[in-house]
């Protein structure tokens, strides 16, 4: 089986800096033992990372949000130290889902695709969601206890969500 796993926004401003949580810190350990686990079973393993420049707070979402955060070159931007030297294609993104990571899990001909990472209600949901719809034959699936959300009930909640649009909870 040719599997692609997807670790979303494993970044430090989402984990122990600017907009991070005591659960996204829970899942670290957890998140870094899939990606070895993922290695050693032969796993394609992407990672994303949320990507914004200088001009912020400028934008929508800054106006929405107006907290800075993994902003590119920052410590914030980097993936938390756990993941530091794991290989994997890396796929920067101005907003929530990237259209790129849809196209190229689409045209990689996997029998399924995992997201892990971060906030599952707000980019780990966008990316499966916009995967799903390019792969609607291909087991999507989100492994719960590698996934936080901004708050514990809107995690919950995007895996309700996932799992109404036939991705797979795990």
């Amino acid at each position: 089986m040719k599997g692609l796993l997807v670790v979303v926004d494993m970044q430090r401003d989402f984990i122990d800096g600017s907009l991070g949580t005591k659960e996204a810190q829970h899942i670290v350990p957890k998140v870094a033992e899939r990606v070895r686990s993922g290695r050693e079973a032969g796993e394609e393993i992407v990672f994303t990372l949320d990507t914004h420049r200088e001009d912020y707070l400028e934008t929508l979402e800054g106006r929405k949000l107006p907290v800075e955060h993994c902003l590119k070159g920052t410590e914030g931007w980097q993936l938390c130290k756990e993941l530091t030297g794991a290989e994997g294609r890396q796929f920067e993104k101005g907003t929530f889902g990237s259209l790129e990571l849809m196209r190229y899990a689409a045209a990689g001909g996997y029998d399924q695709v995992e997201l892990i990472g971060l906030c599952t209600d707000i980019c780990v949901i966008s990316n499966a969601m916009l995967i799903k719809a390019a792969m609607p034959q291909t087991r999507i699936c989100v492994r719960a206890d590698c996934c936080a959300g901004v708050t514990p009930e809107s995690h919950e909640n995007a895996l309700k969500a996932m799992e109404m649009c036939q991705i797979e909870i795990i």
